[in-house]
């Protein structure tokens, strides 16, 4: 990727050995870190080195009478004004300027501080404008025109407002080896940024229950990323998640891609342990018949803070474990935790964020005594 940006823009700090030299960067150090739970080679999953992102946030920044892109300095002291992301996909780097130039054209620009981008591979795109101010009739009547003129939906945001125009959402087709799957991406929630990585994460995940049997129990499973796809390949999927958004997002997508064997409950890991242990009672779970599970796989994804001793411990008590981390740091403090039970049978890299530090890791664990 060849960017004007670089050394200036703090998206970045990888840049100065290219596309390769970042990426031979995060593989030997992970190779280091992870070598106390594992000796073979971590798979190596590579990103497409530009247009990657199909979600972006900026800041707008008013200068003078111009209304214009910013990133933070990679010094974080100030900030750099922005004429070009060639990280953002095709589509997103195309209306930038389309954009800025309509929003002053239109004189919506008035306390507004901030634009997020979410952009499907086809190129349906909804933004949202975020505002110090609030919003009223006029500004929909502009932005509509807006809308309309771009062939973009939008999102005015301020203060406790949520002014929608078109729709929240994009639909997203991801192909992983011969099925394709839609998906609702809600704006303002998460999703994964970089598409053709995550197509990846999905087929090597699926790879490694290809040999496994009965049912699954996935935690934190957000919309439905992993579960739908995974749905295919066991009898029944258990799932949880906190999210109330996120929950109901994930229904949405198990019958866009009409699958029917999965259960989503709204709970956090502590509860859902707890409901199933029987030390506590859940309304939410009085229609699941938990004894008709014959669960002997496990997936979680959690958030960068990993997960906790206790949720940890429960995973424990499953055959086959599989973890997508955000974050190595804390997956190391987990893994000394699960490999008390559990030895790591397959390891994985996926560079979902090039040109910086993060990377997502896969582990596949196996109980002790089963290899």
């Amino acid at each position: 990727m060849i960017c004007k940006h670089f050394g200036e823009c703090g998206a970045c700090r990888l840049y100065e050995t290219g596309y390769d030299g970042q990426l031979n960067e995060k593989l030997l150090l992970n190779q280091e870190r992870f070598s106390p739970f594992y000796k073979g080679d971590i798979t190596l999953f590579t990103s497409p080195e530009d247009h990657y992102r199909s979600r972006s946030e900026f800041k707008l920044w008013h200068d003078g009478d111009d209304i214009r892109y910013a990133m933070n300095h990679v010094d974080k002291t100030n900030v750099v004004f922005i004429e070009e992301c060639p990280q953002v996909n095709e589509h997103i780097a195309v209306l930038m300027p389309k954009l800025l130039k309509s929003i002053e054209e239109k004189k919506i620009g008035f306390k507004l501080f901030g634009v997020d981008f979410l952009s499907s591979s086809s190129g349906e795109i909804v933004i949202s404008l975020l505002y110090h101010r609030r919003l009223d009739d006029e500004w929909q009547l502009l932005a509509t025109q807006i809308s309309n003129e771009l062939g973009i939906y939008i999102i005015g945001r301020s203060r406790k407002q949520k002014l929608t125009i078109g729709q929240d959402y994009i639909t997203e087709t991801l192909k992983i080896d011969d099925s394709s799957y839609k998906f609702n991406y809600i704006e303002n929630s998460f999703t994964q940024p970089n598409p053709r990585v995550n197509e990846k994460m999905l087929s090597w995940a699926i790879d490694k229950f290809s040999t496994t049997k009965g049912d699954l129990l996935e935690l934190y499973c957000g919309a439905g990323n992993f579960t739908i796809p995974f749905a295919k390949y066991f009898d029944k999927v258990l799932a949880t998640e906190i999210a109330k958004s996120s929950i109901s997002a994930a229904k949405e997508n198990m019958l866009l891609n009409d699958v029917t064997n999965i259960e989503f409950i709204r709970m956090s890991v502590e509860e859902f342990v707890g409901a199933l242990d029987g030390v506590r009672e859940f309304r939410r779970m009085k229609d699941i018949d938990i004894k008709s599970y014959h669960i002997n796989s496990i997936f979680v994804d959690p958030p960068r803070s990993g997960m906790d001793e206790i949720s940890c411990k429960f995973a424990s008590r499953y055959e086959h474990i599989l973890y997508i981390s955000c974050n190595p740091e804390t997956l190391v403090r987990d893994l000394d935790i699960l490999s008390e039970t559990h030895e790591v049978e397959d390891m994985a890299l996926f560079d979902q964020f090039p040109y910086t530090h993060h990377v997502e890791v896969g582990v596949k664990l196996i109980k002790k005594g089963n290899l």
